[in-house]
């Protein structure tokens, strides 16, 4: 029998490291931890590669893809459309593998509603002056992006109350730490012991 894998969703704000704490877990020995790639038509930024750090998708190859009701969540960012494709992960999730989704907050709501039984983490930054500091120095975008990146910021910060775990980004070390501490506590619990065993119970017969 085959245990089944959680769905780990790290979300939060445009800037806050969710890219670099993300990066930081796989880093670690974690053998069944899997990175869900998301599709986006947002433009490659520089050293990005193409069926690596996302999918990279025209608009009109994104849309067809919403039509066919491929992704399980999807969300229109600052113009661009980001999205996660649903087969690929059920695939994952099957084979006992814990599966990362590193999303904008609009897509993380998106698959709470479908995926209730996940695992929603909020990475969150010490505050808002870092948050500004850390998309400034980024140099990716133009100052207005910028300021309606923090618009953003500001709105999704009032919607942490919908996920499970907030883990502040004060340093990556910290934050890998209290995400791996949360991962292990969740295959403790009770709940999904129970379960994995009157399946198991069930198989056997």
């Amino acid at each position: 029998m085959t245990k089944r894998g959680l769905l780990i969703v790290l979300s939060g704000p445009s800037g806050v490291g969710k890219g670099t704490v993300r990066a930081a877990i796989f880093k670690r020995d974690h053998p069944n931890f899997i990175y869900s790639i998301s599709a986006t038509t947002r433009q490659k930024r520089h050293g990005e590669v193409d069926g690596v750090d996302y999918f990279f998708k025209s608009r009109e190859e994104f849309e067809a893809m919403i039509d066919a009701d491929k992704l399980l969540e999807y969300a229109e960012y600052v113009g661009n459309y980001y999205g996660t494709p649903l087969d690929c992960v059920e695939e994952m999730l099957s084979k006992g593998n814990d599966v990362f989704l590193e999303i904008e907050v609009q897509g993380a709501l998106q698959v709470k509603e479908r995926m209730p039984e996940g695992i929603f983490i909020f990475l969150t930054p010490p505050d808002l002056t870092e948050l500004h500091s850390r998309i400034v120095h980024r140099g990716t975008d133009q100052k207005e992006i910028i300021e309606k990146r923090m618009l953003k910021a500001r709105q999704e910060l009032k919607l942490m109350t919908y996920y499970d775990y907030a883990v502040v980004n004060d340093t990556v070390e910290n934050a890998v730490k209290a995400i791996e501490a949360i991962i292990k506590s969740e295959h403790l619990r009770v709940n999904r012991v129970m379960s994995e065993l009157i399946k198991g119970e069930f198989e056997s017969k």
